[in-house]
C-alpha cells in the first residue's frame, strides 16, 4: 500500500512540476498575435491564389495590418475580392484605400489552327512548360500559344478554357478575377492583365511575335509585322513599336479604334464594341439623282 501511495505522490509531483514549467514557458515565450490579423483574414475571400503578390490570404492580411500601422495601404489590393472587400478591410483598419481599376486577363495570341498550321508533332509531356523547353512547339511560331492548357490548370476559378476549334485559350470575363495565376503559368508570356476599360471595352495587339515582318508572317498570317501604321495613326501616343512588335498602352488608349482599321494583318483587336453600322447601299439611279441635284445647285 505504501508503494502505491509513494507512486501516486511521485506522479503528482512530476505533474505539478511539469505544469509549472509549461506555464512559465507559455508566458516566457508567448508570441503576440494582433487580433486584427484574424479579422482581416476573415474578410478576404480565402482563394489563396497569390494574385495580390503575397503567399495566400494570411500573407495579404499580415501585409495589410503592417501597412495600416505604417499609415498607408498603397500597393495592396486583393484582385479576387475587388473594391468591395478592400473597402471593408479599409474600414476595419481605419484607413483609406486607393481606387484600383479592375483588370481582366487577355490572351495576346491570335494564331489559330487555320492561321498558324502545324509543321511538327510533339509527343512528350503535354504541358506548355515542357513543350516550350523543347523548342518552338508544333508550329513555326516560337512566340505563340502552345495550347496545352497550363493556364487552364492554374486558374482556380474556371475562367479559362481551350477552344477546340482554334486551339487557343479563351477567358470568361465574368469569372476572371485578375489574380494573375494564368499569367505566371504561361511560359511564353502571352497572357496579360489589362484594364477592363469603359463598358469592358479594350483595344490591344493580339500578338507577341518579335520576328521581322516576313518571318512573322511566314509563321502566322495574323502576326504583327511591326509596320508602324498603327503608331502613325494614333493621335494619343498610345502605341509604340519595340522589337518589331507594336504595343498599346491601356493608360493612353482612348479606344478610337483607328489602329484596328489600318492594321494590315488584323493583329489589333477591339473587344466588346458594338458592331459597326452597315452603310446604306446606294443604287446607280440614286447616285445619278444626287449628282443631278448637285449640278442644279451649282448652276
Amino acid at each position: 500500500m505504501n508503494f502505491i501511495l509513494i507512486a501516486v505522490a511521485v506522479l503528482g509531483g512530476i505533474a505539478l512540476v511539469s505544469a509549472v514549467v509549461l506555464y512559465v514557458c507559455s508566458k516566457k515565450f508567448a508570441v503576440y498575435e494582433d487580433p486584427r490579423l484574424g479579422q482581416v483574414t476573415a474578410l478576404l475571400p480565402g482563394a489563396n491564389c497569390g494574385g495580390c503578390g503575397y503567399p495566400g490570404c494570411s500573407g495579404m492580411a499580415s501585409a495589410l495590418v503592417k501597412g495600416a500601422d505604417a499609415g498607408s495601404l498603397d500597393g495592396l489590393y486583393c484582385p479576387v475580392g475587388g473594391a468591395e472587400v478592400m473597402g471593408q478591410v479599409a474600414d476595419l483598419l481605419g484607413m483609406a484605400v486607393a481606387n484600383t481599376e479592375p483588370k481582366v486577363a487577355v490572351v495576346r495570341c491570335n494564331g489559330t489552327c487555320e492561321l498558324r498550321p502545324r509543321i511538327a508533332e510533339y509527343s512528350g509531356l503535354r504541358t506548355c512548360t515542357a513543350m516550350n523547353s523543347c523548342g518552338a512547339g508544333e508550329t513555326g511560331c516560337g512566340y505563340g500559344c502552345l495550347g496545352c492548357g497550363d493556364c487552364v490548370s492554374a486558374c482556380s476559378f474556371g475562367a479559362i478554357k481551350i477552344n477546340d476549334e482554334t486551339g487557343l485559350p479563351e477567358v470568361d470575363e465574368d469569372k476572371c478575377t485578375a489574380c494573375g495565376a494564368c499569367v505566371n503559368s504561361c511560359p511564353r508570356h502571352i497572357i496579360e492583365l489589362r484594364k477592363r476599360g469603359v463598358k469592358n471595352r479594350r483595344v490591344y495587339v493580339r500578338c507577341v511575335n518579335k520576328d521581322k515582318g516576313a518571318a512573322a508572317m511566314k509563321a502566322c498570317k495574323a502576326a504583327c509585322i511591326g509596320c508602324g501604321k498603327c503608331e502613325k495613326e494614333c493621335n494619343f501616343g498610345a502605341i509604340t513599336i519595340q522589337g518589331n512588335l507594336s504595343y498599346i498602352d491601356p493608360d493612353k488608349c482612348r479606344l478610337c479604334r483607328k489602329c484596328v482599321e489600318v492594321c494590315p494583318t488584323h493583329a489589333i483587336v477591339a473587344i466588346n464594341f458594338p458592331a459597326p453600322k452597315a452603310k446604306p447601299v446606294v443604287s446607280d439611279v440614286e447616285k445619278d439623282d444626287v449628282e443631278l441635284k448637285q449640278e442644279e445647285v451649282k448652276a
